[in-house]
């Protein structure tokens, strides 16, 4: 089972807008990555989001190139800065590749309690639209398969490379 943690494209500010949906940027990162994922061949059965705008529209983009199954969900839990522990336990049960797009801090907190059972300890260093990947290992504990971070090519991209 994979577990796919993806951090929101980036956002417009709250004073331009208090719903904060994906800037251009954020939009075109986040396609950026969808396409990448596609291409590399991964699916998932599942897409969960935190309900806020901007993880919604990530969460959307992303399942248009992964999502095989089922619909994208909200769910209740994965906010900026609830409490990893109650998803964490849950997620060591699932036996379905899932991807969840949230939040800083919470993406970041939930891969280091999954995989060294300490929430304060900074793993991965997350940016909009980066996409960790978690597996279980042969004696069932989270690994960090791989990381990928948009501003690794989507830069190139824009400048036509």
């Amino acid at each position: 089972m994979k577990l796919y943690l993806a951090q929101h494209g980036n956002a417009v500010a709250k004073e331009e807008n208090p719903e904060r949906p994906l800037s251009d940027r954020g939009e075109q990162d986040v396609r950026s990555v969808a396409t990448r994922l596609g291409d590399a061949g991964i699916e998932v059965t599942r897409v969960w989001h935190s309900g806020k705008t901007r993880a919604v529209q990530s969460a959307e983009i992303l399942a248009g190139r992964i999502l095989s199954g089922r619909k994208i969900e909200a769910v209740k839990g994965i906010s900026p800065n609830d409490p990893v522990a109650e998803f964490a336990s849950d997620a060591d049960v699932w036996n379905e590749d899932t991807l969840v797009v949230g939040h800083l801090p919470f993406m970041s907190r939930l891969v280091s309690l999954l995989v060294v059972g300490d929430a304060g300890q900074e793993l991965v260093r997350f940016s909009p639209g980066s996409v960790v990947c978690l597996e279980r290992d042969k004696a069932d504990r989270w690994v960090i398969a791989w990381v990928l971070r948009a501003e690794l090519f989507c830069d190139a991209m824009s400048a036509g490379e």
